[in-house]
């Protein structure tokens, strides 16, 4: 069993399929990096050599925005609308739909967060004496 990027490479899928996995990398781009590295998509990933699977992870790290670095530069940019006061970061402060999804009905998930407050609301909002 292989880890490539934090994510668990099952020995049984094939190349394209188990890079897919990881997170920041689809189809097309997993297509993409097989091609780049003369591998078969189709070879399963307990058939690739241990330098193969070195050479992968190499590219992704070197050419991909993937995994941690992907997550910080999404969470970057919802702390920036909140920090702007922009009505999408309004949304994601208060834990509810942002696109215009209906909320009357529908979204009970996110209504009954946001009416109870969300463990990092509820603990910023609080002061210890």
């Amino acid at each position: 069993m292989s880890y490539i990027s934090g994510a668990r490479l099952l020995p049984d899928e094939q190349v394209r399929i188990a890079s897919t996995k990881i997170h920041g990398i689809g189809p097309k781009k997993a297509i993409q990096l097989c091609y780049q590295l003369g591998i078969s998509g189709n070879i399963k990933i307990k058939e690739l050599t241990k330098y193969q699977i070195d050479q992968i992870a190499q590219m992704i790290s070197y050419s991909h925005v993937v995994h941690w670095e992907l997550r910080r530069g999404e969470r970057a940019d919802i702390e920036r609308l909140i920090s702007i006061s922009r009505y999408r970061g309004i949304r994601h402060k208060n834990g509810l739909p942002l696109r215009g999804q209906r909320t009357h009905t529908n979204a009970r998930t996110a209504r009954k967060q946001s009416k109870f407050g969300n463990k990092s609301s509820l603990s910023s909002s609080k002061s210890v004496k």
